[in-house]
């Protein structure tokens, strides 16, 4: 298979991976309105150190990016910045506990950043746009959101989030050029992680998808 030459590429590929990791009972849950506080406060507290994580991993790539990345990844770190202050809010307004462990798949996530900061440029950046990407399709899914969760859709569809990724997106495009280095394992990688993510907030997992009645009609929603 040769190597993948844009954002769009990667998609297509692997487009049953990518729906995996942007579909799940919690995003179910959320447009229902119907995801229980505690499932969401434990699923809160890991990513709130998943974007601390992620905040430092992306101040190291701005580092050593081309020239055409630095507005982009310069305005991402701000964006983070924020997203870790207004992350402090939300859960101060719902009782949610921040200074946790790491679980798992939260702690493999960090050492998946670290690897792709002393790994190549083209994979680091592919992977960055690929976890936005699909944290901005995965709370598309779950919109407008039931209940209280619908303020948090709303922040996580933002248009300014949006126009972020499509810049992201083209930046790991740039940098997938002719002869640049593949960057499928880290897509991958990203992708794995990001479907794993989801479960972070049942203890035992989450619960299997209901069963339709005998002559219901089928739909998600």
């Amino acid at each position: 298979m040769s190597a993948a030459r844009s954002t769009g590429d990667l998609l297509h590929r692997w487009a049953d991976a990518w729906h995996g990791a942007t579909h799940h009972p919690f995003l179910d849950a959320v447009h229902a309105g119907s995801l229980p506080r505690d499932v969401f406060a434990a699923w809160l507290a890991q990513d709130y150190l998943f974007v601390g994580d992620l905040l430092s991993f992306q101040a190291r790539l701005l580092a050593r990016a081309p020239r055409r990345a630095q507005a982009v990844l310069a305005g991402g770190l701000v964006g983070l910045e924020a997203e870790l202050t207004w992350f402090e809010a939300l859960a101060s307004g719902r009782g949610v506990a921040l200074g946790v462990a790491r679980r798992p798949t939260t702690a493999a996530y960090r050492a998946l950043l670290g690897r792709l900061q002393r790994g190549a440029y083209p994979a680091a950046v592919t992977a960055l746009w690929a976890l936005e990407q699909a944290y901005l399709e995965a709370w598309r899914g779950a919109a407008p959101g039931g209940g209280d969760y619908r303020p948090v859709v709303a922040h996580w569809t933002a248009p300014a989030f949006a126009a972020y990724v499509e810049g992201l997106a083209a930046e790991a495009t740039a940098a997938l050029a002719p002869g640049a280095p593949p960057a499928e394992d880290a897509f991958l990688a990203v992708v794995r992680l990001e479907r794993e993510f989801w479960h972070l907030g049942w203890a035992a997992g989450p619960p299997a998808p209901a069963r339709p009645a005998a002559g219901a009609a089928e739909g998600r929603r």
